[in-house]
């Protein structure tokens, strides 16, 4: 098994569309990229831990493959905003690649070459391509939020219209 780790935004977000990729056995909301130990939401949330909002994503690459994974990850957030994704402002909605090899490393800075290169967003990207290091899982009531929680307003408004138009997109990686 492969592993994946992304931050593009919220990770409410990020797992609702993760999880339901062919290939992929668990998608967990965590925290990477910080200086404090076992930090809470509410201490990243701060902006004063350093650590981005991620989804570890453990995937079977004979299904899907690091390069699908991310072009998954560039096409459903804008890696343009600086620490942004719509209304999520701070360090913590930062664009990343956590690199788990070299691979990788090398995968997600062609990949964020041609698209750059390529014009397909009108302003720079900003995506950071980062070493691994150590993933915090978030708290209990994170994961698998979307799927408990849908009827909640940032659920309706703000990821049902993300995974709706990621199905469409995508319609032939999704699980049965």
């Amino acid at each position: 098994m492969g592993i994946a780790t992304f931050g593009n935004g919220c990770f409410w977000c990020t797992e609702a569309i993760f999880q339901e990729l062919k290939g992929v056995s668990k998608a967990v909301s965590g925290y990477m990229g910080g200086e404090v130990k076992d930090p809470t939401y509410k201490e990243v949330c701060s902006g004063t831990t350093g650590h981005a909002e991620v989804l570890q994503i453990t995937y079977d690459p004979a299904v899907i493959t690091f390069d699908e994974l991310l072009e998954v990850f560039w096409k459903t957030h804008n890696p343009t905003t600086l620490n942004r994704q719509g209304n999520d402002v701070g360090t913590q909605y930062r664009s990343a690649v956590f690199y788990h090899n070299e691979e990788q490393k090398k995968l997600a800075t062609e990949y964020k070459t041609q698209l750059n290169d390529s014009g397909a967003w009108s302003d720079p990207i900003v995506t950071e391509i980062t070493a691994a290091d150590t993933f915090y899982p978030a708290e209990d009531y994170h994961q698998e939020y979307f799927s408990l929680n849908g009827s909640q307003p940032y659920c309706n408004f703000v990821i049902r219209p993300k995974v709706e138009k990621f199905k469409k997109v995508f319609k032939d990686k999704l699980k049965g």
